[in-house]
């Protein structure tokens, strides 16, 4: 059974950021694997209903990455990137949604080992323009966050 750890979005008004805090209990080690590993990361990343297919994903700076999901029906959504700063405790990359082309955000997510064997977790996602956060905010992101960390943090207990 996945537990859900404490998460907090914040998409604040007047700023084109959108954020995610959680704090997973898990080493710091197996939270960034479950970010970089694709093996991993496709057991977390996004809705258990669509299946994620890695069609590229090179975790350094530079690299880029292609990830599609499909549903039921067969239908596909492509996401894609570049990563441009990959550490223990950082990842920074591009995130393009290809049924909004044009629309790219910056994300960077930040690793905090508390010490304990939890993780702080955030998530930042810079946008263009404060309408491009709202729009991705309303495809689910709030709703989907703390199914998100929950899966996340399943992913990186079981490492």
């Amino acid at each position: 059974m996945t537990t859900t750890p404490e998460t907090h979005f914040e998409a604040p008004e007047g700023a084109p950021v959108m954020s995610t805090t959680a704090v997973i209990a898990a080493p710091i080690e197996a939270v960034r694997r479950a970010h970089v590993e694709q093996d991993l990361l496709v057991r977390w990343w996004g809705p258990q209903e669509l299946t994620s297919k890695v069609e590229t994903w090179e975790p350094k700076a530079g690299g880029s990455w292609r990830i599609v999901h499909v549903d039921e029906a067969g239908g596909e959504y492509g996401f894609h990137g570049v990563f441009h700063d990959v550490t223990d405790t950082r990842i920074v990359w591009t995130f393009e949604f290809e049924g909004a082309p044009g629309n790219v955000s910056m994300q960077t997510v930040a690793l905090e080992d508390l010490g304990d064997g939890t993780t702080k977790v955030v998530n930042q996602a810079l946008f263009q323009t404060e309408f491009a956060r709202d729009m991705m905010a309303s495809t689910g992101a709030r709703d989907f966050a703390p199914a998100g960390m929950a899966q996340l943090q399943s992913v990186a207990q079981s490492l």
